[in-house]
């Protein structure tokens, strides 16, 4: 078992213990996610650590997302539960790039990349993606391309 496997095992076991309802019925719906996508595909595996943390990041977009729909739709009490779900998962996850430093690696990347028109985006999206992997929505990584590549 991965050690993030593990942890989340862990601190699942510590939330039930402590009767903590949101992070319980979070944790449990992570790691069936992780379930799920292990046994997907041809055969069965154990996910790495990266692969964990892949989960985890879809996972709190789907919260995030589903916030922002209840949002629009009027629900408040709904969407504050999934914004707190996604509050949980967070703590699993990688900090996030600020503004600036990912600013400094998209002009990094197109530099190296020789890039100078919109058209050229995915050159740049090619060198950026491993290097901000888990550590900035890749929405906001394009726009950030997108906006450095026009000016």
């Amino acid at each position: 078992m991965t050690q993030l496997k593990a942890q989340l095992k862990s601190d699942l076991t510590a939330a039930m213990k402590t009767r903590d309802e949101l992070s319980t019925a979070t944790l449990r719906m992570l790691l069936t996610a992780v379930s799920t996508e292990e046994v997907s595909g041809s055969s069965a595996r154990e996910l790495s650590d990266e692969e964990v943390l892949k989960v985890i990041g879809r996972e709190a977009k789907k919260r995030r997302e589903a916030a922002e729909a209840f949002g629009a739709a009027g629900r408040a009490e709904q969407a504050s539960r999934e914004l707190d779900e996604q509050a949980v998962l967070n703590r699993y996850l990688p900090s996030q790039l600020s503004d600036a430093e990912l600013s400094a690696l998209v002009a990094d990347a197109v530099r190296e990349s020789g890039a100078a028109e919109p058209r050229q985006m995915g050159l740049v999206m090619k060198l950026l993606t491993p290097r901000v992997a888990g550590r900035a929505d890749g929405k906001r990584v394009s726009d950030e391309v997108r906006r450095q590549l026009t000016s």
